[in-house]
């Protein structure tokens, strides 16, 4: 299934995208793409529900991230040996944690706003996973039964704050709309091999990244196993799992967003985000 939130921002109502590619509302089966609707018994009712018979969604809404009310949003830093290779970074021998603040959650179409005083803000296609059972110590051979499924995630980042600012990364990549999600979530079943999907972002128009979950260094399954050692896992968290070479940090000279640009950002099977950059309001 490919799940998605639509409506105004606070206001999003859940859907179902349907095979002709309309939006299905899902209110009268669930009452948001969150929590435990992620569940197994969760994704098995909506599942079960006929979408021949949901209300179709007219118009041209706005989409909102696909997961509601995420409550931990994880992140692994330099988990694409090519993109450490291009920062000039050594390879991790165990995966590197941070937190983006799940108020930087927003639409994989709305804008994104550089953070006051910023001239170092940087872009990252990412595949995120999103969990639909509490995981404690989940063994890596059964790490994909508590995860729900997938989006795209632009793990946006201000590298000075990231950086020069002393302490954790976590100051750089949780500033506000600095994490767009979406525009769904594909449940685990329609991906084939989560290890083999194609990803691209553009920067008006200009290829910055191209690459693919092949390259990562740590895949999905030791991701939410590794992650699972050092806190227990929610329906709805949220883990994002690094980014492949073409960041503008690591050009050179390095190259970094400014108001008015266009990102434009996709995953194989996951589909497209689009984010216009402005100034700090």
């Amino acid at each position: 299934m490919k799940l998605v939130r639509f409506g105004a921002a606070g206001k999003e109502k859940p859907g179902l995208v349907d095979p002709e590619g309309k939006i299905r509302d899902l209110s009268e089966v669930v009452s948001d793409i969150a929590g435990e609707a992620l569940s197994k018994k969760g994704l098995a009712k909506i599942a079960k529900a006929d979408w021949q018979k949901l209300p179709v969604v007219t118009g041209n809404p706005r989409i909102g991230a696909c997961v509601g009310k995420v409550g931990n949003f994880i992140a692994v830093g330099l988990n694409y040996a090519d993109h450490a290779a291009e920062t000039g970074a050594a390879i991790p021998t165990e995966p590197i944690l941070f937190n983006k603040a799940p108020s930087c959650i927003v639409g994989p179409d709305d804008d994104v706003m550089l953070p006051k005083g910023s001239d170092k803000t940087d872009w990252e296609v990412e595949l995120a996973i999103v969990i639909g059972e509490r995981a404690r110590y989940v063994d890596k051979a059964d790490a994909l039964s508590v995860v729900a499924g997938f989006c795209i995630c632009n793990d946006v980042s201000e590298r000075s704050y990231q950086i020069e600012r002393g302490g954790q990364w976590m100051k750089g990549k949780g500033c506000e709309t600095f994490g767009p999600l979406g525009p769904w979530l594909v449940t685990v079943d329609e991906i084939a091999d989560v290890q083999k999907l194609g990803m691209w972002l553009d920067v008006n128009g200009e290829r910055m990244q191209t690459g693919s979950t092949k390259t990562m260094i740590f895949d999905v399954k030791t991701i939410v196993s590794y992650v699972s050692e050092f806190m227990v896992l929610e329906p709805g968290d949220v883990i994002t799992t690094g980014t492949p070479p073409g960041v503008g940090l690591g050009m050179k000279p390095p190259k970094f967003l400014k108001a008015g640009d266009i990102m434009t950002l996709g995953i194989e099977g996951l589909g497209q985000q689009t984010q216009k950059v402005v100034a700090w309001r």
